[in-house]
């Protein structure tokens, strides 16, 4: 079997798709259960009773994280709708580069609902400042570790 150009494996390019595709969908099992998470919590929100008292900026911060985590979840979950739409239509290639976008958006949008989560909560215990803090050194902890690291690394491979 002749060894592949890009991954220097021997394997075909129908192998390298399904592998691709089986650690992709492997990698999406890990992020969805956050995102489940995050996005049942922030729909019981609004019925606690002291939701009535949320200023105007805790409103328009929670309905931003609301909106950034559905859109998580639309972008995580894509790549297996994908999959399941495409089944048996010998277009694995495309979907697993489709899927990798796919998912790389769905963990921005993450990141940032994970942010603004962050901030919402910090926002009710402690105020202004702290939120200010708290959310710009959780959203550089996701910029670090999630896309400079790896990103860093990618191009230190070229």
């Amino acid at each position: 079997m002749p060894v592949h150009p890009q991954t220097r494996r021997e394997e075909t390019d129908e192998e390298r798709a399904d592998r691709n595709l089986g650690e992709l969908l492997g990698e999406l099992r890990v992020a969805l259960p956050g995102v489940q998470v995050l996005f049942a919590f922030l729909l019981v929100v609004p019925f606690n009773q002291r939701f009535v008292d949320v200023t105007d900026f805790q409103e328009k911060l929670y309905f931003a994280t609301l909106l950034l985590t559905a859109g998580a979840s639309a972008f995580l979950i894509a790549p297996t709708v994908h999959h399941r739409v495409e089944f048996r239509q010998q277009d694995k290639e495309h979907i697993v580069v489709v899927a990798n976008r796919l998912a790389v958006v769905g963990t921005v949008l993450l990141a940032l609902a994970m942010t603004g989560a962050i901030m919402l909560v910090t926002d009710v215990l402690f105020g202004a400042v702290v939120v200010v803090l708290a959310g710009a050194l959780v959203g550089l902890l996701f910029l670090v570790l999630w896309y400079a690291i790896p990103l860093r690394r990618r191009l230190n491979l070229r």
